[in-house]
């Protein structure tokens, strides 16, 4: 469905197994690459702003792959935000224990932020998603932290663990962006790109 990519260069700009498992579901041919960004947001920027923000910002380090008009860099940052708070991915156990004791019992948000760059265009734009976890037990989240380990993960977890089968009664949105790509709006953003 995607015929007017098929003589271009699709780079996923992510070292997330699960971006390049999900953009794989796409049936697009693409390659992997990553580099190490910088993913301090800037103050005062609300969570949409700064989902873009920390989206283009990783794709200005593939400024030189777009001097080929046949490339395409897609460049993506999940935040999850609760009370206005944006929870990053966890340094340690016990950051990941605060983060998973605050989204305990309560609804947060999911935000993607998916930046589409080639020579000519830049696209950028946002999913959401907002998420239900039930109350919680200590013992649930030692477990899940102790054999998961989701320090790659905002907000420390990740909806297609365990945590996610025992802990989530309910989601508003797209399912994929939870896991870090909302695919089904990627398809129809590449649709028009």
């Amino acid at each position: 469905m995607l015929e007017h990519l098929k003589d271009r260069n699709i780079i996923l700009a992510s070292r997330s197994p699960r971006r390049r498992n999900l953009l794989e579901q796409l049936g697009i041919k693409f390659s992997v690459m990553s580099t190490e960004a910088d993913e301090t947001i800037p103050a005062g920027l609300d969570p949409v702003k700064a989902a873009i923000y920390l989206a283009e910002e990783k794709a200005g380090h593939f400024s030189g792959l777009l001097e080929d008009p046949k490339n395409i860099v897609i460049t993506a940052d999940t935040l999850v935000v609760i009370d206005g708070q944006i929870l990053g991915k966890p340094t340690n156990p016990e950051e990941g224990k605060r983060m998973l004791q605050t989204l305990s019992g309560k609804m947060h948000e999911v935000i993607t932020g998916i930046c589409l760059r080639n020579s000519q265009t830049s696209r950028s734009f946002t999913a959401s998603t907002n998420v239900w976890f039930k109350p919680l037990s200590e013992a649930e989240i030692d477990y899940y932290l102790e054999n998961y380990k989701p320090f790659d993960k905002a907000g420390a977890y990740g909806i297609q663990e365990w945590i996610g089968f025992i802990g989530i009664t309910r989601i508003e949105g797209s399912y994929f962006n939870v896991m870090g790509l909302p695919v089904q709006k990627l398809y129809e953003e590449l649709l028009k790109f």
